[in-house]
This record gives C-alpha cells, structure tokens and sequence, in this order.
C-alpha cells in the first residue's frame, strides 16, 4: 500500500530494508538464494540453526534471524562478482557523451522527487544499465541512459529516449510503477527491470537467471553502500555541531 504522507525516498529505504541487507552478500561465490514466506528473497552465504531459529549470514558476518517455518525456498546459486560502474553487458552502442556523476544526480533531481526515489538508487540504476552514456543502446534495442525499450518508453510518453530528461523522466515513473507492483519490494521490482514483471510473476520473486540476480545483488550492495556513508557523514557532522555547542 502506497504510503501518500512519504516525503523523501528513504522511507522506501525503510520499508525495502531487509531485502537491501539481505543481497550484501556479493562477494561468496557459492551462495544460497532464500524466500521468505512474507515474500522478501535474501542472498547468504550460509546459515547455522540456532535452537528454534536459523541465522542466515550475510556479507560482512552480519545475519537475519529467522524462524524456520519463514523460509518458503532455499536453492544453491553462483553470484559473479561484478563492479557496480560496469555498464551493462548488452550495450553494444555508445557515444561520447557521457554524464559526469555530478550531471547525472543533478538530472535524476527532479524525476527522483517526483517518484518519490533516492537519486543515489537512480543514479546506480543508470550506472548499471549504461555507464552514464546518454546514446546507449543494447543489442535488444533499449535505448538510452536508463535502456528503455521502445514499447516502454511510448508507454510512459517518452518521446526520444536519447534526450536524457526524457528518458530518465520515464525509466524513474517505470521503477516507482514496479515499487508500487511489488508492494515497496526494491529487490522485486529491480529484478522486474532488469527480466520483466512477467518474469518475476512466473518465478514468484527474483527469477533463477544468472544476470538478473547478479544484478539486483549489485545495484543493492552499491545502494547500501552509498546509504551507510551518508548515515556515517550526518551522524558525524552532528556530533560535530554538537560539540561546537558546549
């Protein structure tokens, strides 16, 4: 259920929070895919019973702990361990003209307050999906710095996908209707960017495809990543300010 009080996108953070700890774990190789009975999917690298409870590890040495009756699937998986500034794989295309980090979040701006969604998490997506060139196009036809399709893009009213307003204006108003699918599930809905909603409606949660999974898990590291360095600079300038105040 939509939340119309929201202010900023850290709500978002808030309400995806176990599904953004639980894909941290990019850098085991031999990994396990976890659903949830409430619907999240959890990335560990393993799990140890704990009396009545199960401790799923995570990156970092840091674990959820869960019931048993909550695991819904378990299955072994192989996570490659993929720089997040990697461009996507099928951009074949490219020009020039690619976006400085300090372009790119001013432009993700204003779609970002619109839609309700973190710039850093846009910011990653575009990082993902075509290294911040503005003329990406991959070898399945998605255009552009958010790689819309052009059945996508007509959809949501994007006229040239190479006009970087635009085609950001469209790929956030796509994540925030995939959020808004999903019921606030970032993991979800990024898997549905990445493969399609019918995939992920087929499989019930993140598909068992190598890329997207690998995706998803990438685009989350990065976010958590950028989250707890902010958290880590405003913690930090507070207690600055509040020992300027003694």
């Amino acid at each position: 259920m939509r939340d119309c009080s929201r202010k900023t996108g850290m709500a978002r953070l808030a309400l995806a929070g176990l599904a953004l700890v639980a894909f941290a774990s990019l850098h085991a190789r031999a990994a396990e895919h976890i659903t949830l009975t409430n619907g999240f999917d959890l990335i560990c690298d393993h799990r140890v019973a704990d009396g009545d409870h199960v401790r799923l590890y995570l990156d970092g040495g840091n674990f959820v702990e869960v019931s048993p009756s909550q695991i819904a699937l378990a299955e072994h998986i192989d996570l490659p361990v993929v720089p997040v500034t990697t461009k996507n794989a099928e951009t074949v295309q490219a020009s020039e003209n690619k976006l400085t980090d300090p372009e790119l979040h001013e432009l993700l701006a204003k779609p970002g307050r619109m839609h309700d969604l973190d710039i850093d998490l846009l910011a990653i997506v575009v990082k993902q999906e075509s290294g911040g060139q503005v003329h990406a196009v991959s070898r399945t036809g998605a255009r552009g710095l958010m790689q819309l399709m052009p059945g996508t893009a007509a959809e949501l009213g994007v006229g040239d996908s190479f006009a970087p307003s635009e085609n950001v204006s469209g790929g956030a108003a796509y994540l925030d209707s995939l959020l808004k699918r999903y019921h606030e599930n970032l993991a979800l809905a990024l898997a549905a960017y990445n493969a399609g909603p019918g995939a992920v409606d087929r499989w019930h949660g993140v598909p068992p495809y190598r890329e997207t999974r690998a995706y998803v898990a990438r685009i989350i590291h990065e976010f958590n990543r950028r989250v707890a360095a902010r958290q880590k600079i405003s913690t930090a300038n507070l207690a600055s300010l509040t020992a300027g105040t003694r």
